[in-house]
């Protein structure tokens, strides 16, 4: 959702960037707390973008979102991302984990102490001390609120 603790879709940056991603081949999954699948699908149509089902993938739970994934996209500032257990989700993902905080609202080093390489808005990649990371051609599984998610090729 693009308004804090709202299933409220309307004119969430997060179309454009699920649109981007699926357009380089992406299978994005999204998850969000509050946003219906047919309000989301309803918000591509009003701004022409097509949606391939198979590459838009609502996912039941944050941890669905990144099972498997190559990148969590925070797109949302709901509270409760501030509370996950990210090292789970670390854990179960693909290697290098890429982590991309669109709001801010992360504790990044810790999550560079887990092992993600993350990028922050207008902060660019954060390093761990002396660490040297390598930036993705494309990210490759996302999920709204995690794309909130997950993506995969």
């Amino acid at each position: 959702a693009f308004k804090k603790d709202t299933g409220d879709v309307r004119e969430t940056p997060a179309l454009m960037v699920c649109d981007m991603l699926m357009k380089d081949g992406a299978i994005v999954h999204v998850y969000d707390p509050k946003v219906l699948i047919e309000d989301a699908l309803t918000e591509f149509k009003y701004h022409d973008l097509e949606v391939n089902k198979n590459q838009l993938i609502f996912s039941k739970s944050a941890q669905e979102a990144c099972d498997g994934a190559h990148a969590i996209v925070v797109l949302t500032e709901w509270d409760e991302f501030k509370t996950y257990d990210y090292k789970s989700f670390y854990d179960k993902m693909m290697k290098p984990a890429f982590l991309f905080d669109g709001r801010n609202m992360l504790d990044h080093a810790a999550l560079v102490d887990i092992g993600f390489e993350v990028h922050a808005l207008g902060k660019g990649q954060i390093k761990s001390s002396g660490g040297q990371s390598q930036i993705p051609d494309f990210v490759t599984r996302a999920g709204s609120g995690l794309l909130s998610g997950g993506y995969s090729p």
